[in-house]
């Protein structure tokens, strides 16, 4: 049994994870803001604090030690720096979720992305109307990776960095994969930009709990990082096919320029998937250093299409105006 801290683990990745580290016979401690209601057994020991104040965090786990900690809230360098800080010779193994998109704000390389893609000239920061905030999201988990790559070089602090693409779940709080099932059972046309039409290789959540769990129990990875990612590379059209075919739809799919769309305030609603923010990541190191494999698109989609039809949540925002989606589209 090993002694294992969640920081975040509330949403998504957190609810499955935790389960299985209980089921696996570990005992699991969370932190997190304690703002979110979660339905975790009485046999997580729960702290609070918010980890971007460092004396909070130093507050909650000053004088405690871990086996591993998973830390799925880690954003900013001075973060990282503040957590090898606290836990420097009290955490046996460091497990930090990054992402895809510390290769989105590079420059000159292109997809798929491999570990060996990160170094290099990075992008200078965009206007806030061309993606600011996802530009400052991959910038903030370099500056992560790079402070504890840093103090894995200088003191052997035992992290493994795990770099996750667009994570498919039915609890993704975005609701993304969730909007285009609306769209194609109301039978409208799905509106989908005609460039850049980058291919998809998203991740399903069970396979980096998965990762999670073979890193921490064979202590294997330190001072490493590995993308997690399916097999399969597809279109949008390719991936709305399967997800019709789930569901017995064919896809009324409609191309429109990006600059339509985007004036007429459709995006990135009606489409969320056709964002150039979404990573797509070679899966070798992975497969060759800790043994994955990878669950197949079609298995884990029906899982979660299934699931939102006889589960289903309300609307998100984005659908709002699909009434005016589906007359724009049927105009052009």
């Amino acid at each position: 049994m090993r002694k294992i801290l969640v920081i975040g683990g509330t949403r998504n990745i957190g609810l499955t994870l935790i389960p299985a580290l209980l089921e696996a016979g570990h005992s699991v401690t969370t932190l997190n803001r304690g703002q979110t209601t979660d339905p975790l057994p009485d046999a997580v020991e729960r702290l609070h604090a918010d980890r971007t104040d460092e004396a909070q965090l130093y507050k909650a786990l000053a004088g405690r030690s871990f086996d591993a900690v998973v830390d799925n809230w880690l954003y900013a360098g001075s973060e990282a720096e503040a957590a090898v800080k606290l836990l420097d010779g009290r955490v046996g193994h460091y497990v930090f979720i990054s992402s895809g998109q510390v290769y989105l704000v590079r420059e000159g390389i292109e997809r798929p992305f491999r570990e060996e893609d990160y170094d290099g000239r990075l992008m200078p920061a965009p206007k806030p109307s061309f993606g600011y905030e996802e530009w400052r999201y991959g910038i903030g988990k370099r500056e992560a990776e790079d402070a504890l790559t840093q103090a894995w070089e200088t003191r052997r602090f035992p992290f493994t960095s795990l770099r996750l693409p667009m994570i498919s779940s039915e609890r993704d709080h975005y609701s993304r994969l969730y909007s285009y099932i609306l769209r194609l059972q109301d039978g409208g046309p799905i509106l989908v930009p005609e460039t850049p039409d980058f291919p998809l290789r998203h991740i399903f959540r069970d396979d980096v709990v998965r990762a999670i769990l073979r890193v921490i129990e064979k202590g294997t990875g330190e001072g490493r990082a590995y993308n997690i990612s399916q097999d399969e590379t597809t279109s949008l059209a390719e991936y709305l096919e399967v997800v019709g075919d789930i569901l017995n739809v064919k896809p009324d799919i409609v191309t429109i320029k990006r600059s339509d769309l985007e004036v007429n305030g459709f995006l990135p609603g009606c489409s969320p998937f056709s964002e150039r923010w979404m990573s797509e990541l070679a899966n070798e190191r992975s497969k060759a250093e800790l043994g994955m494999t990878y669950t197949p698109l079609r298995t884990y989609l029906e899982t979660i299409v299934t699931h939102y039809v006889n589960n289903p949540p309300p609307p998100p925002a984005s659908y709002r105006r699909r009434q005016a989606e589906i007359a724009f589209g049927r105009s052009v």
